[in-house]
């Protein structure tokens, strides 16, 4: 497989229509290409927005429209005006943030209220050393998470999975550790279940191994 139809196999890999030789090929490649590892975490609003659409279609429903071949060059103007919204939504914070610090008092009392604004919970494997702590946030689509993870025993490709209550498992966001580095990564992702519908979060390889076990209270 050249170079270029590596790079193009990312949208095919994030959206889980590779076979399992061309998916095993190309977390070979992921291994060694950081810019492939990133675009596959940002392409998680997209397969989030597919899989509520597969899940909000009757089973009866045949599925006639066929993808294009037009198909990954929208995904990628997706992901690029993802990129955009997210350098807006960072301007954003930056003045609100400015606002606080201007008027502390009278903004915590406006936020004083029993709304649940996130959940934390963290955990370290004993077994396999890596530590994770995961951020998630309600949604009306679901929940948006965040994963900082630890992990000093790369490379290897890993992916965050969420299972719910009902026993069904979604791959929330999926990254590539670098090579013996335990320095804390950062990644985010999204989730069609809100936090309530979640038992637990695994972090697992991409060959199927688990490396950290996170249960929400």
């Amino acid at each position: 497989m050249r170079s270029l139809e590596r790079h193009r196999d990312v949208a095919a890999y994030a959206l889980g229509v590779l076979t399992e030789a061309e998916a095993f090929r190309f977390e070979d490649h992921l291994m060694e290409c950081p810019r492939c590892a990133a675009h596959v975490t940002e392409f998680g609003p997209v397969t989030r927005q597919l899989l509520l659409y597969r899940r909000s279609t009757p089973q009866f429903v045949h599925p006639m429209a066929k993808p294009g071949p037009q198909m990954l060059n929208r995904l990628l103007e997706a992901v690029a005006a993802r990129h955009r919204a997210l350098r807006r939504r960072t301007m954003y914070a930056v003045a609100a943030s400015v606002v606080i610090a201007l008027a502390g008092p009278a903004v915590a009392l406006m936020g004083g209220g029993d709304e649940q604004v996130g959940q934390v919970v963290q955990a370290t494997d004993a077994r396999s050393g890596v530590w994770a702590q995961v951020t998630t946030e309600n949604e009306l689509y679901g929940s948006q998470v965040e994963l900082k993870v630890k992990d000093g025993a790369g490379p290897r490709a890993c992916h965050l999975i969420a299972i719910g209550r009902d026993g069904s498992e979604e791959t929330v966001t999926s990254w590539h550790a670098a090579d013996h580095d335990a320095r804390e990564n950062t990644m985010t992702g999204a989730s069609a279940m809100h936090t309530d519908e979640i038992a637990r979060y695994e972090v697992r390889t991409a060959s199927g191994e688990h490396l950290v076990t996170l249960k929400p209270r």
